[in-house]
């Protein structure tokens, strides 16, 4: 029975993994397809490639600058966010603040909601207020990695506090004693240990301003325009190039790959990290 109960388990998450990858083999197929072949019959498996959608993308100097742009926003609020996340979750997890539990949740109130909500406050604050001179945050890079962090950070300080709450408050009290300073004891002794849930938050953090759209098609027009945004100017009045908007989904997918499969093995300790309590 138990060998049994096995076999249905490896057929079961057989089954789940194909049904999850079969949308993007789907979509690397149309990727190397004519568009005349598109609208035909479906074939299930390739017979041949058609590598022109891919030349088309790689020699768009106006794609390779909107990938650049993603690139810089995405790791750019990555890091930010990252930072004043383990910062602010320190904070409020090793001192005695009155109402911090408040503060948790009103933090996480502002990921719940919609990112429509924000678009027009947003919007005016970064052509009328956050101006110097001739310069606006609006359609910039530094303007949208700011803008990422209302999203974004909410998210960061929930997922680093039961990383940080499984670390016991003796070690720091230990290193104080040794004469450690405040930021030593962050730097050397907590965050070491908090290594994990940093880079499952670093991770899912850029994923997330990586995958973006909306506050993006919105407060860009060209200069800090991302690759996401860049999918919509192939739908156009004459038709849309399905074949070339798929090529660029897959090259939006290779970098959150890659990323990934750097921090895989901080995803289960991250995750689970201060689960149970010492």
């Amino acid at each position: 029975m138990k060998r049994q109960s096995t076999w249905l388990s490896l057929v079961f998450w057989i089954a789940v993994s194909l049904i999850t990858l079969f949308p993007i083999y789907w979509l690397f197929v149309i990727s190397v397809k004519p568009a005349v072949d598109l609208f035909t019959t479906p074939d299930l498996f390739l017979k041949s490639f058609y590598w022109q959608n891919y030349l088309d993308v790689l020699t768009d100097r106006t794609l390779r600058g909107y990938m650049w742009n993603s690139l810089i926003v995405s790791s750019g609020n990555a890091l930010l966010v990252t930072t004043l996340g383990f910062l602010a979750c320190y904070a409020l997890t090793r001192y005695d603040l009155g109402g911090k539990e408040s503060i948790f949740f009103w933090t996480i109130t502002n990921r719940m909601a919609p990112p429509a909500v924000f678009l027009l406050p947003l919007f005016l604050l970064m052509t009328s207020y956050y101006r110097i001179g001739n310069f606006s945050l609006l359609d910039t890079k530094i303007g949208l990695i700011l803008v990422y962090c209302t999203l974004n950070l909410p998210f960061a300080i929930w997922t680093l506090r039961p990383t940080l709450d499984g670390i016991p408050k003796d070690l720091d009290e230990a290193a104080y004693m040794d004469g450690a300073s405040s930021w030593k004891v962050i730097s050397e002794v907590v965050f070491p240990l908090a290594r994990p849930g940093v880079a499952v938050t670093l991770m899912l953090t850029w994923v997330f301003a990586w995958n973006e759209y909306l506050l993006a098609a919105t407060l860009t027009n060209f200069n800090a325009r991302t690759l996401t945004t860049g999918l919509s100017e192939y739908v156009t009045t004459t038709g849309t190039e399905w074949g070339v908007m798929a090529t660029i989904s897959v090259f939006t997918l290779i970098p959150a790959l890659i990323v990934f499969s750097l921090v895989q093995k901080h995803i289960v300790a991250g995750l689970t990290f201060g689960a149970v309590k010492g």
